[in-house]
Formats: structure tokens, sequence, C-alpha cells
């Protein structure tokens, strides 16, 4: 059986992508297609004993880093890869790679991290954040957008059987496209992480700092609380605007290596996640070490988060909610189970993840 594997790109290492290495562990022989890719990520992946085939947007001007200027041509780009020799497809989609052209007698499967979020459910929000919502630019934003859209609908009839990675992305998924999936959750590399019964006096945060992510709000709340301290770990465009805001008892590191953040999650009080995720793998990361979570109760978190057994949640995604919240946590903090919490987080194992792949996929082939 010949399959091919589908990601959109490979430049940076992020949650899709160490799905996606999984995926090709589960295919030693697979072929892997992507729009564009970077040697240093395909051989941090482990992928190199792949054959890896990149779209004509690799040959383009700052390609590498800038790929994303080129959204125009990437349903364009995705069809070129000819894929008519393959048995098996398997798409790992947060953009574009479910619109591979494919014939009936093959299979396509598409792990779905979400339908594209820009072009659907935060369009709006992407439009405004990005100054596109007037002006002569703005309106050409929109014609790309309206037009992506359609055509994302479209090319999700090129699928088989979709695969979410959320109950909470099954629904967008059944929204967007009108297509029934099942849920299979990401892995996470729980083994890496080790139960910590020794607590430090803070509370811990980590995240890209983009504008969803909400770690201002975060840091504005513990503004508010300047008994208790609170370490930041992550980088990104808001970093200096972040960094602007934060009181004394706030200690912004930046970027940091794993064994830093693994350190501080294994430490803290709790970690507090304000961001509506589609899974959220931080919270997960989190719980393997034993620690409660404090999340905004909305989206993947919900599955993932157990309220009043591995971490309490908080309703709006505002500084007075955190703030109730972080109190909450105070008054039952006793009686948190480090190890009860670890357990839970042990079924978003990366072993769980590939059994739970491979026999879903064995399946569908089944009833070819």
């Amino acid at each position: 059986m010949k399959v091919a594997l589908i990601q959109d790109w490979l430049t940076v290492i992020g949650g899709s992508e160490y799905v996606f290495k999984e995926i090709a562990s589960l295919y030693p022989d697979a072929d892997i297609y992507t729009l564009v890719a970077r040697d240093e990520t395909i051989k941090t992946l482990g992928l190199s004993g792949h054959k890896v085939t990149t779209s004509f947007i690799q040959n383009l001007p700052f390609a590498k880093t800038k790929y994303r200027n080129y959204l125009p041509l990437f349903p364009l780009a995705i069809e070129q890869f000819d894929l008519s020799s393959y048995d098996l497809i398997i798409s790992s989609s947060h953009a574009v790679a479910k619109g591979v052209l494919t014939h009936s007698g093959q299979v396509h499967v598409c792990y779905c991290h979400s339908p594209m979020r820009y072009a659907w459910d935060l369009y709006h929000q992407y439009i405004k954040e990005s100054g596109l919502n007037k002006g002569i630019k703005g309106f050409i934003a929109k014609v790309v957008l309206h037009c992506i859209r359609q055509w994302d609908f479209i090319s999700a009839n090129r699928v088989d059987h979709f695969i979410a990675n959320s109950n909470y992305i099954g629904k967008r998924i059944k929204k967007v496209y009108n297509r029934d999936s099942v849920t299979i959750y990401p892995n996470v590399a729980v083994q890496d992480f080790e139960v910590s019964h020794e607590r430090e006096d803070f509370y811990f945060t980590c995240s890209r700092m983009v504008p969803y992510k909400k770690m201002d709000l975060i840091v504005e709340a513990f503004n508010k609380m300047p008994d208790k301290k609170l370490i930041v770990i992550g980088d990104g465009p808001d970093y200096k605007k972040i960094s602007k805001l934060a009181g004394p008892n706030i200690v912004l590191m930046g970027y940091q290596p794993f064994d830093v953040l693994k350190h501080y999650l294994s430490k803290c009080k709790a970690f507090v996640f304000a961001a509506e995720e589609d899974f959220g793998m931080l919270p997960v990361e989190a719980q393997a070490c034993g620690t409660p979570v404090i999340a905004y109760g909305k989206g993947g978190v919900l599955e993932t988060v157990l309220e009043n057994i591995t971490g309490v949640y908080f309703n709006e995604q505002n500084t007075a909610s955190i703030i109730e919240a972080v109190k909450l946590f105070e008054s039952n903090s006793s009686k948190f189970n480090f190890t009860e919490i670890a357990n839970h987080a042990a079924i978003f194992s990366t072993n769980n993840f590939r059994q739970s792949l491979k026999l879903y996929i064995n399946k569908v082939l089944q009833k070819k």
C-alpha cells in the first residue's frame, strides 16, 4: 500500500507538527508533501528518512519565513501535487492540506486541527487586528478570504473521513463543512514530565504572545493581586506591550528552553491559561506534572481539564473573572491531588494517540 502524508507546511515546530511527526512514524515508508519546508525542521522532527516534496511556493522570495504572504496561492499550490499513484492519503490540516486532489480509488483521511480559522470563525477579528477593515488593501484581503472560504468548503468534499483533534473542533467541522468526524486527541509528550509534590509560592503561565492568547489579561489580573507572584514564559509580537504592563510581582522570562519550562510547570501552585484553544497542549503538560490548571472555560480545555478535580474554570475573558478563579482555587487548593491530576493527563499520551489513529485508519481501510 502506497501512502502519502500531507502537511500544510514544515517551517516551524508546534502542536500540529508534533502530531504530523507521530503520523509519519506509523508509516515510515510514506512520502511527504507540503507547501514549504525547512531542512532543520525536517531534521528536528525526524522526517529525514521520508521523501519530501514541496510546492512551487518553496521557490518564491522569502517563502521559508514569509510563506503566509502567499495565502492566495495556497489552494493552487496544494492542488498541483500528483497523488494519483497512492492508495492512502492522510492530511494533517489547519489550512489547505485537506484540499489535495484525489480519485475514487483512494482513501483520504484528514486529521483536522481546525477549519482555517482566519477565513471562518476568526475572520472579523483577523481583519480588525491586521488593520484591514478599510482601504484598498483591506478590500483585496476581504475578496481573497471570500474566495478562500469558497474553495475551503468545496475542498472538504475531497476528504473521505474527518478526524477532529477535539469534540470542540468536531462541532466546528460540522458547522463549516457539514461533515461528521470522530475525535482522536492529539499526542502530548506526557512521558517527558514528572509529578512534583514540592511546590513553591508562585503561579505560572506560558504562551506565544499573540492577541488571542490573552496573556495581557493574566498579567493585568495579577497586577491587581500584588501579594501573588506570577512567572511568565513566552515571546511574540505582544511581548513589549505585555512587559510594560507587568508590575513588580510579575517576572517575564521571554522564550526559555524545555527544561526551564518543565521546571516552572512542576514547581508552581497552578498554571493559568486564558486562551480559547482548539485543544491546548500546555494545560495537559501542566497536568502531567501534577499541576492544577486555572483555565478559561471554553474550547478544548473543557475536554482536558476536569473541573474541581484537575483545575478550576473562569467564565469570562477578563481580569475580574481570573481573579475570582484564583481565589476559588486557593480556597480549595488542598483538595487537588497531584498524582490524580497526572494520571488524568496520561490519557493524552503519544502511545494512546498512535494506537487510536492506527486502529481507526485500519477500520476505514477495511470498509473500502
